[in-house]
């Protein structure tokens, strides 16, 4: 059994094992390879992003965290190939980094053959990245938005007006090229609308947002869409 499969094998038997876990010696049993092995693989799939728990002592083992029983994704190199270009040609937009560091994780697991022809296919497109702002305000604005904190940011109008204000995060958008974030300015008292690339400085504050709502925002655009694009 090549390695990939017997990662994904592996994967299978520690989801089925559920809140039980299960020993390394029978894991090692089922795949008729040593303990040392499956520890190995193991620590691979822990590397990969895999959630792995483990419970030492007679009766120990190990298992997946509960909530992360999703069966495996297989991916095609074309597959692979359209993720990275997506981030690659977004390298600006709001959890890049992260986004960039899940594709990494997905390589790492794809079988051999698969990853050579995706690493092939990847060369034959060449994108023009994006400046983008500071690591540490794009980090501020991503944690305000998925804790909903209020952040506190340095902020400098087209007019050249600098302010600093407390904002309530309620969602980023991409329009024309620029990214913006859209929240509830305390200091207004009232929605607006924040170039990304103007915010000079951003913090998260230890303040809970009120709960302001995307639909306060008001209609998107004909051609607007959420992320995830999901269709019926």
């Amino acid at each position: 059994m090549k390695r990939a499969e017997r990662l994904h094998a592996l994967s299978e038997m520690l989801r089925r094992s559920g809140a039980r876990g299960i020993s390394a010696e029978r894991l090692a049993g089922e795949l008729e390879v040593s303990v040392r092995t499956v520890k190995r693989d193991l620590d691979a799939l822990e590397h990969s992003g895999a959630p792995l728990w483990s419970r030492p002592g007679p009766g120990g083992g190990y298992g997946l965290a509960a909530g992360a029983t999703l069966p495996p994704v297989s991916l095609s190199s074309a597959q692979a190939v359209a993720l990275m270009a997506a981030v690659s040609a977004a390298s600006d937009a709001p959890y890049a980094d992260l986004a960039a560091a899940g594709i990494r994780k997905i390589m790492d697991v794809l079988d051999p053959r698969t990853r050579a022809r995706a690493d092939e296919l990847a060369q034959r497109i060449w994108v023009k990245t994006l400046p983008s702002p500071s690591r540490a305000i794009r980090s501020a604005l991503e944690e305000a938005m998925a804790e909903q904190r209020v952040l506190r940011i340095r902020y400098t109008a087209m007019d050249g007006t600098t302010t600093t204000r407390d904002v309530e995060p309620v969602l980023f958008a991409c329009t024309n090229g620029q990214w913006y974030m859209v929240g509830w300015c305390r200091l207004r008292n009232a929605m607006r609308w924040f170039t990304v690339a103007r915010i000079e400085r951003a913090s998260v504050t230890k303040l809970a947002c009120d709960g302001h709502t995307v639909q306060e925002v008001g209609e998107p655009p004909a051609n607007a869409r959420p992320v995830h694009g999901r269709s019926e």
